[in-house]
């Protein structure tokens, strides 16, 4: 893959989410649907082409876009099955890229900084120098990275791939704005008085920073639980793999698709809390300026 001068496309500027956030919450949203395809996909992606789905989505990209593909894996650190697997990644890449008549563009990059920019997760530290194996996937103010690939989610990725591209290839939909409450909830009342106790002296700006870093902390607390989680949950379709079950194995990745797919839930659940609470604060402020006059 030849280097693309194309720098990642930014946040819009009159967001207020951290980049990395955003990286993180697209990740965490995306991999909510990887067990539904592993299941459903599994031997597809053996076969060593694209399936016909694929190339078929692939074929009708409303836009363009811009793969960047992130593989560090110095040999102390990185064994034989790993170096394999990123060698798949790069031909899967090509693949795509092929399939989709020249609207993806990628682009690959061997440089702990240039991971880390792009948000790609080092691992394998415990082993020597860091590893870094993600991609990120791009158009226009569309983005979502895959912060560190894995073996065994091979037979998914290629379905997975496919569907973040379709999702980024989207058109932007204009943010609405906040949502009307006609009648605030008691807890989402309490968390506004919890977190700015004096409205009246709070601006909007100010009150917007105060949810915004509350929306993150939430963020950080599920992702931890969400690690946990499906780390728990891999280990047993990784259990069924290795003992042949095959029953076992249906039911260990329906349920990690389903822990995955709670988890994302939780992530939109908190998204929707933040516009909530930045809609009540605006209504509570109203009231308490009119209250002065």
């Amino acid at each position: 893959m030849k280097p693309n001068s194309t720098s990642s496309p930014g946040q819009p500027k009159n967001s207020r989410f951290h980049p990395l956030m955003l990286a993180g919450l697209a990740f965490v949203l995306g991999i909510a649907l990887t067990g539904i395809w592993f299941h459903r996909h599994h031997s597809g992606s053996e076969t060593g082409g694209l399936s016909a789905s694929t190339k078929n989505l692939l074929g009708q990209l409303g836009a363009p876009v811009t793969i960047h593909y992130y593989s560090l894996l110095p040999a102390g650190s990185a064994d034989e099955t790993l170096q394999a697997f990123a060698g798949r990644v790069a031909q899967l890449l090509n693949a795509m890229q092929t399939a989709s008549g020249g609207k993806i563009q990628l682009a690959s990059f061997s440089t702990p900084d240039a991971a880390s920019a792009g948000g790609i997760q080092p691992f394998n530290l415990e082993k020597g120098d860091a590893c870094f194996l993600g991609l990120t996937i791009a158009s226009g103010k569309n983005q979502e990275v895959f912060a560190r690939l894995s073996p065994e989610w091979e037979p998914a990725l290629e379905f997975d791939l496919a569907r973040a591209i379709q999702r980024v290839a989207a058109p932007v939909v204009p943010a609405g704005p906040a949502p009307e409450v006609a009648q605030p909830s008691p807890e989402i009342i309490a968390s506004i008085n919890r977190l700015i106790p004096d409205v009246s002296g709070v601006t909007a700006d100010q009150a917007d920073q105060i949810f915004h870093a509350e929306f993150l902390k939430q963020c950080s607390e599920v992702g931890t639980e969400a690690e946990n989680q499906i780390n728990a949950a891999q280990q047993k379709v990784m259990q069924a793999q290795t003992s042949g079950d095959t029953a076992g194995l249906e039911a260990a990745q329906k349920n990690l698709a389903q822990v995955q797919l709670a988890q994302g839930e939780k992530l939109k659940d908190i998204a929707t809390q933040l516009q909530t609470r930045l809609a009540v604060f605006q209504r509570m402020k109203a009231g308490t300026n009119n209250a002065t006059k």
